[in-house]
C-alpha cells in the first residue's frame, strides 16, 4: 500500500523494525531506483528488554507460543518513539495497520489525518459488524445449525463453528476489536485491498454502517508489482536460481490450465492425519499439482510419509512439492495453473482473482470463512472443500477434511463440466475488471486520485491564514 502512494507522487516513509524490513526492502529499493520518493526508517526493536532473541520482531506459524506476548510488549515499548517520529518527520498524514489503534490519538494530537488499513475484505468486515450488532448465532439451536447473517446485501448462511472465537463469545480479542473499531471511527477513513467491481455492494454497505470514509485501492499486488523483478522480490524470496528453476521448469512443461496449485498461506500447518488426506486426494485426482508444504517440528513419521510421497510423484511427473515459502505471484500467473486450493486468506483471494483462477476454498482461521462466502456464494468463482470449523492460526484444530471431499471439490473446479466451465468464465471476467480498476479512469485509480486530492486540500487549508472575526 505504501508503494502505491509513492507511485502516485506521495513522499513516503515506512516506519519499520530492522528485521521486519528485510521482508520487503528489496521492493522498496527497486521503487527508489525508479525515481519514486519512498524509503524505510529503521527502528530498533527492544528484543533484550522483553526477553527475545535478536531478530524476533514479529510472529509466524513457527514462533514458539511463549514468545508471542513478548512481541506485543516490544511493540508497546516502541509507541513513544513512533509518536516522536510522526512529529520529527513532519508527517502530513499517517496510514497505519488496524492493530495500532493508539495512532488515532497520536494523529489527533498532531492535527493530521490518520487512515486505517484493513487487511480483510469489505464483506468480512461487514459480516463481522453484523454478527456483533445482531448476534444471530445465539439463536441457532446448535453449533452446526445454519443461521443467516442479517442486514447484508446477500443472504449468507453460516454456523457458529465457522465464526471466529471472539465473535462467538467475548474474550480479550473481542475487546481489542472493539478498541480498533472505535479508533476507526475517530480516523479520517479506511483503506482496503479491494476494488469496486469485486465487492462494490459491500463497499457501499460498509461505509454506511460504519459512518466513515473508505477507499478500495486494490488489487494492490497487481498495481505495485507490474514486472518480474517486483514479483520475485516480494516476500521471503530465495537466492536467485535456488529453487525457482525447478518448479518453473516443471510448470512450463505442462499444458495450459492443467495444473492444480495447492497452498494454505504462511501462517498455517496441518497435523499428519490431514497431510495424509491431502496427499491422497491430490494423487487420486488425476490432475498434475504443485503443492506448497510446511513441515511440523519433530516430523518423524510425517517426514517419512511426505518424502516418500514426493519421490513417488516426481517419478510419475504428476506432482511437484515446494517446501516452505513459494513465489506465489509468479506461480499464479503461469499459464499452466488451472485453479487452486486455498485457505481463503484475503491476499491470496485477490491475487487469484487477478490471475483469473477459480478456487477450491478451505478456510481455516481469522476471517477466512467470511471470505469463502464472497468467493463461493457472491462471486461464484469457487467451490467449498467442506471445512466446517474455525480454529486459531497456531492450532491444528479438531477437524480433518477427508480425501473424498477434497477430491470432489478439485474435480468440480478443474473439470470440463458446465459448472466448472462457467466458474472459470466468471473468474476470467473478474480478472479483466481487476486490470481495469487500476488503469486511468478505473475505480481504484479514481479512489486514489480522490484521496490524495483530499489530503492535499486538508494540508493547504492548514497553511492558509484563517479570516479574522
Amino acid at each position: 500500500m505504501a508503494r502505491l502512494f509513492a507511485l502516485h507522487g506521495v513522499d513516503v516513509t515506512i516506519l519499520i523494525t530492522s528485521h521486519n524490513a528485510t521482508i520487503f526492502q528489496k521492493s522498496i529499493d527497486l521503487d527508489f531506483s525508479r525515481g519514486r520518493s519512498i524509503r524505510t526508517h529503521l527502528i530498533e526493536f527492544p528484543a533484550s528488554k522483553v526477553g527475545l532473541p535478536v531478530g524476533i520482531e514479529s510472529f509466524n506459524v513457527d514462533t514458539p507460543r511463549e514468545m508471542i506476548p513478548k512481541v506485543y510488549m516490544g511493540l508497546a515499548i516502541l509507541q513513544p518513539e513512533i509518536e516522536r517520529l510522526f512529529k520529527d518527520l513532519e508527517a502530513d498524514f499517517i496510514v497505519t495497520d488496524l492493530f495500532y489503534p493508539w495512532t488515532a490519538d497520536a494523529a489527533s494530537k498532531l492535527g493530521i489525518p490518520r487512515i486505517m488499513f484493513h487487511g480483510a475484505s469489505y464483506l468480512a468486515r461487514s459480516a463481522a459488524h453484523s454478527v456483533e450488532q445482531y448476534a444471530p448465532h445465539l439463536k441457532a439451536e446448535s453449533d452446526t445449525d445454519k443461521f443467516i447473517i442479517p442486514d447484508l446485501p446477500h443472504k449468507l448462511e453460516m454456523t457458529r463453528l465457522q465464526l471466529p472465537d471472539w465473535l462467538r463469545s467475548p474474550n480479550q480479542y473481542t475487546e481489542l476489536m472493539r478498541t480498533i473499531k472505535e479508533s476507526e471511527k475517530r480516523s479520517y477513513g479506511s483503506l482496503f485491498n479491494s476494488f469496486y467491481e469485486l465487492e462494490g455492494a459491500y463497499y457501499e454497505h460498509y461505509k454506511k454502517v460504519m459512518g466513515t470514509k473508505s477507499w478500495g485501492l486494490g488489487p494492490v499486488s497487481l498495481w505495485a508489482n507490474q514486472d518480474a523483478s517486483d514479483k520475485a522480490a516480494r516476500g521471503q524470496a530465495k537466492a536467485e536460481g535456488e529453487e525457482e528453476e525447478g518448479w518453473l521448469k516443471w510448470l512450463n512443461s505442462k499444458p495450459e490450465s492443467s495444473v492444480l496449485y495447492v497452498s494454505f498461506g504462511s501462517m498455517n500447518k496441518f497435523p499428519y492425519s490431514q497431510l495424509v488426506e491431502i496427499a491422497n486426494a491430490l494423487e487420486d485426482s488425476g490432475y498434475d499439482f504443485l503443492w506448497v508444504v510446511r513441515k511440523n517440528e519433530g516430523g518423524g513419521e510425517e517426514d517419512g510419509f511426505l518424502e516418500e510421497f514426493e519421490k513417488r510423484v516426481k517419478e510419475s511427473n504428476k506432482g511437484y512439492l515446494i517446501w516452505g515459502w513459494a513465489p506465489q505471484l509468479l506461480i499464479l500467473e503461469n499459464k499452466a495453473i488451472g485453479g487452486l486450493v486455498t485457505h481463503c486468506g484475503w491476499n491470496t483471494v485477490v491475487e487469484s482473482v487477478n490471475a483469473g483462477l477459480p478456487m477450491a476454498t478451505w478456510p481455516l482461521f481469522a476471517e477466512h470463512f467470511f471470505n469463502e462466502k464472497l468467493v463461493v456464494d457472491v462471486l461464484r468463482i469457487g467451490v467449498q472443500v467442506g471445512a466446517k470449523e474455525w480454529r486459531n492460526w497456531n492450532e491444528f484444530g479438531n477437524e480433518v477434511v477427508k480425501r473424498e471431499e477434497i477430491g470432489n471439490a478439485i474435480a468440480l473446479m478443474m473439470s470440463s463440466g458446465e459448472e466448472g466451465v462457467e466458474m472459470r468464465k466468471r473468474a476470467k471476467a473478474l480478472s479483466e475488471e481487476a486490470k481495469k480498476a487500476i488503469q486511468d479512469g478505473g475505480s481504484s485509480q479514481n479512489n486514489m486520485v480522490e484521496l490524495i486530492q483530499e489530503l492535499k486540500s486538508l494540508k493547504l487549508s492548514k497553511t492558509q491564514p484563517q479570516p479574522s472575526n
